[in-house]
Protein backbone atom coordinates (compact mmCIF):
# COMPACT_ATOMS: atom_id res chain seq x y z
CA UNK A 1 0.00 0.00 0.00
CA UNK A 2 1.32 3.41 -0.99
CA UNK A 3 1.17 6.01 1.80
CA UNK A 4 2.52 9.02 -0.14
CA UNK A 5 0.97 12.36 0.83
CA UNK A 6 1.89 16.01 1.20
CA UNK A 7 3.46 17.32 4.39
CA UNK A 8 0.47 19.64 4.86
CA UNK A 9 -1.80 16.60 5.17
CA UNK A 10 -0.14 15.35 8.36
CA UNK A 11 -2.22 15.74 11.49
CA UNK A 12 -0.80 16.56 14.89
CA UNK A 13 1.18 13.55 16.14
CA UNK A 14 1.60 11.98 12.68
CA UNK A 15 5.08 10.92 11.53
CA UNK A 16 6.35 10.53 7.99
CA UNK A 17 9.54 10.16 5.97
CA UNK A 18 10.46 12.71 3.29
CA UNK A 19 10.22 11.20 -0.19
CA UNK A 20 10.68 14.22 -2.46
CA UNK A 21 10.74 18.02 -2.60
CA UNK A 22 8.74 19.26 -5.60
CA UNK A 23 10.23 22.78 -5.55
CA UNK A 24 13.00 24.02 -7.81
CA UNK A 25 13.69 27.48 -6.42
CA UNK A 26 15.43 29.12 -3.45
CA UNK A 27 12.79 27.74 -1.07
CA UNK A 28 13.88 24.21 -1.99
CA UNK A 29 17.39 25.05 -0.83
CA UNK A 30 16.06 26.60 2.40
CA UNK A 31 14.02 23.49 3.18
CA UNK A 32 17.04 21.29 2.47
CA UNK A 33 19.17 23.46 4.77
CA UNK A 34 16.57 22.91 7.51
CA UNK A 35 17.03 19.16 7.12
CA UNK A 36 14.14 18.29 4.83
CA UNK A 37 15.96 15.85 2.60
CA UNK A 38 14.98 12.41 1.31
CA UNK A 39 14.81 9.91 4.18
CA UNK A 40 14.34 12.44 6.99
CA UNK A 41 11.68 11.57 9.58
CA UNK A 42 9.26 14.45 10.21
CA UNK A 43 6.60 14.73 12.92
CA UNK A 44 3.75 17.23 13.00
CA UNK A 45 3.82 18.69 16.50
CA UNK A 46 1.14 21.33 16.11
CA UNK A 47 -0.96 23.49 13.85
CA UNK A 48 -2.18 27.02 14.35
CA UNK A 49 -5.93 27.45 14.93
CA UNK A 50 -6.51 28.09 11.22
CA UNK A 51 -4.04 25.37 10.20
CA UNK A 52 -1.37 27.66 8.78
CA UNK A 53 1.47 27.60 9.70
CA UNK A 54 2.13 24.15 11.13
CA UNK A 55 5.05 23.12 13.36
CA UNK A 56 7.16 20.09 12.48
CA UNK A 57 9.89 18.29 14.39
CA UNK A 58 12.75 17.91 11.92
CA UNK A 59 16.08 16.45 13.06
CA UNK A 60 15.58 17.61 16.64
CA UNK A 61 14.39 21.14 15.82
CA UNK A 62 10.82 22.42 15.71
CA UNK A 63 10.24 24.41 12.54
CA UNK A 64 7.07 26.25 11.48
CA UNK A 65 6.22 26.03 7.79
CA UNK A 66 3.53 27.77 5.78
CA UNK A 67 1.12 25.54 3.88
CA UNK A 68 2.29 26.85 0.51
CA UNK A 69 5.79 25.55 1.30
CA UNK A 70 4.95 22.33 3.15
CA UNK A 71 2.50 21.43 0.38
CA UNK A 72 5.52 20.98 -1.92
CA UNK A 73 7.05 18.25 0.27
CA UNK A 74 6.00 14.68 -0.47
CA UNK A 75 6.21 12.27 2.47
CA UNK A 76 5.40 8.65 3.22
CA UNK A 77 3.26 8.09 6.29
CA UNK A 78 4.74 5.88 9.03
CA UNK A 79 3.34 4.66 12.36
Amino acid sequence: MNNILRLTQLKEGDRAVVVELTLSNAMRRRLQDMGLIKGTVVECVGKSPLGDPAAFLIRGAVIALRSEDSDMVLVEYIN
